[in-house]
């Protein structure tokens, strides 16, 4: 894989910029509908693909090369203000806690956003250190068919249930300190990466 898969994407303080983290096996339109909701709703300069060499929480035997992803992901994101990155392959980090510890430390500044979609929100608690990402930088949580309302009853969900920001202030989001999140609803597709592996025959 040529090296540029492996580096930061450009940054500098000040700017606000959106994590999206996941396996991406594939990227779809799905992603990206989610990401161009954050960049809009949340006033955003630009989001981060963080393409993972594998999720701790699933099985990993079967995920195609980190290489191939990539590149599949930067098809489907397009001229959009995404930049799609396998930096987790270069910070050798396991944990979605570790990797954004060694982003806060190496772009001072910068005013980082966690996004993640409601299906996640429902497991977050199952997550390593979540709280602890919950205390470092803003989330904002995407609506996803099927997971509004376990999204909302979850563990997770209540935990974080008083440092919640009202949808109608997310513009105010990134410059907000840590806890803090709103619930994005909107448009929503029904793709998912594990429908659409299915689908190809893939799992």
């Amino acid at each position: 894989m040529a090296n540029e898969h492996l580096r930061l994407p450009p940054h500098a303080p000040g700017l606000r910029i959106g994590l999206f983290g996941g396996s991406f096996n594939p990227a779809h339109d799905g992603h990206l509908l989610a990401s161009l909701t954050a960049l809009r709703r949340l006033q955003l300069d630009r989001i981060w693909w963080l393409v993972t060499p594998g999720n701790p929480l699933k099985d990993n035997a079967r995920l195609p090369p980190l290489a191939e992803r990539i590149h599949q992901a930067r098809e489907v994101a397009g001229s959009a203000r995404i930049d799609v990155t396998g930096i987790e392959a270069r910070l050798r980090t396991r944990y979605t806690a570790d990797t954004l510890r060694v982003l806060k430390r190496r772009c001072p500044g910068v005013r980082f956003v966690w996004i993640m979609g409601s299906d996640n929100l429902a497991s977050f608690h199952r997550w390593n250190e979540w709280r602890a990402i919950a205390r470092m930088m803003p989330i904002a949580v995407i609506d996803r068919p099927g997971s509004t309302h376990s999204a909302v009853a979850s563990p997770a969900a209540s935990w974080l249930s008083r440092w919640r920001v009202p949808e109608s202030r997310a513009a105010t989001l990134a410059r907000t300190g840590p806890p803090a999140w709103t619930f994005l609803h909107g448009r929503r597709s029904p793709l998912s990466s594990t429908m659409l592996r299915r689908q190809a025959g893939h799992d």
